[in-house]
């Protein structure tokens, strides 16, 4: 594709949805966006970049804690951009060190590669009554060991997140990984208020899963859920209908203190583009009625995409489409240091989606326009 003019119904620009505008695309890449004129190509939806996601564990029957190497993350990448997803950030959970040590030399090898963004560390430095599905056998407090790991991703360029319990680390050590460029995640945990609001305060700035595997917030207890809700620092949530009440998640958002403090993340596991089981510290995770249950019948991750986060946000919750798309975007890529991922400008069409007009159906634009030429009897080839 030469030099050509699409108009889709809408366009989502990295801050704001628009109507009635079209995108230029020269090479490839979309060079300008002006209102939209009769003689562009007419596509049905919203025209967006695709969703970038910081907690990834696993996809197309991979899990990074079973497959800790570069072809695995590839894999897992390839495997979430079929939905729309294009930018990664894949995750290891709790588990043994040398399983982290690997995990963070495949992100370093993987660090240009196609897709990816970081590394997301979530645990073992977290606490055992909030561990979910992580393995109690490897929880521990965080050492000298662990942030090495950090350190040495951070000297290659690799951006990280670090999920920990304030309670497994002092303040000092958050202190230390945040000033070191880390983005330090608060999550796993039973701490108090009291506790949580330490950890910011020490450079924590961000929360993983708001209300799953925290001390749920009370009238004279406001617990973790509470210390996060009041704060200025970003939390993710997860709305699959499973992990957190579709009404929890619009109190949440109306309980904020600014905009674009919240964010969207799958927690996908290895059954996104993949079989619908796998193999988690030695037992079987499986598929039943669209959750992941592990062996003793509890919450295993998730089994869904950004692009079905996105359309639950806006069908069921009652998000704007264009909140919606920033939690799943633009605040995800803020946070990492990817501003690039948020802008439609400068943008190589692999990276482009277009959802349908009610987000329930997201398609690569490259499927979409092909779509649209042959509709059109127009004269195009990629």
């Amino acid at each position: 594709m030469t030099d050509i003019w699409i108009a889709p119904d809408q366009l989502f620009d990295g801050p704001t949805l628009l109507s009635g505008q079209a995108i230029r695309i020269v090479n490839n890449q979309v060079s300008d966006i002006a209102p939209a004129t009769s003689d562009a190509l007419q596509i049905k939806g919203c025209l967006s970049p695709g969703f970038v996601d910081l907690q990834v564990n696993g996809g197309g029957g991979v899990m990074l804690n079973t497959t800790p190497t570069r072809e695995g993350i590839a894999k897992i990448a390839a495997a979430h951009r079929r939905f729309g997803t294009v930018a990664v950030m894949p995750t290891v959970i709790t588990d043994a060190p040398d399983v982290l040590e690997k995990a963070a030399e495949a992100a370093i090898l993987s660090r240009h590669d196609d897709g990816i963004v970081g590394l997301h560390i979530e645990g073992p430095h977290i606490s055992v009554a909030r561990r979910g599905t992580h393995n109690s056998t490897f929880i521990r407090d965080l050492d000298g060991r662990t942030i090495g790991v950090v350190a040495g991703l951070l000297r290659q360029d690799v951006a990280v997140m670090i999920t920990l319990a304030p309670e497994a680390a002092s303040p000092a050590q958050i202190a230390t990984l945040s000033d070191m460029g880390a983005i330090v995640s608060i999550g796993h945990t039973d701490a108090s208020a009291e506790v949580v609001e330490a950890a910011i305060a020490a450079g924590a700035s961000c929360a993983t899963h708001l209300f799953n595997a925290m001390s749920p917030m009370a009238g004279r207890a406001p617990g973790a859920v509470g210390a996060v809700i009041n704060s200025q620092m970003r939390s993710s949530i997860i709305c699959d209908g499973h992990h957190v009440d579709d009404r929890m998640i619009a109190l949440a958002l109306r309980a904020r203190p600014s905009a674009d403090l919240m964010f969207l993340v799958s927690d996908a596991m290895a059954t996104v583009g993949g079989p619908d089981h796998f193999c988690l510290y030695g037992n079987d995770v499986h598929l039943e009625q669209g959750r992941l249950i592990n062996e003793s019948g509890s919450l295993a991750g998730a089994h869904i995409t950004q692009a079905q986060g996105v359309a639950r946000l806006v069908n069921s919750v009652g998000v704007s489409a264009q909140d919606a798309l920033r939690m799943a975007i633009t605040t995800p890529a803020r946070i990492i240091g990817k501003d690039r991922l948020t802008s439609l400008i400068a943008q190589d069409i692999r990276n482009l989606i277009v959802l349908s007009g009610d987000f329930t159906d997201t398609k690569p634009f490259a499927d979409a326009l092909a779509q649209a030429v042959a509709h059109n009897a127009a004269d195009w080839s990629p």
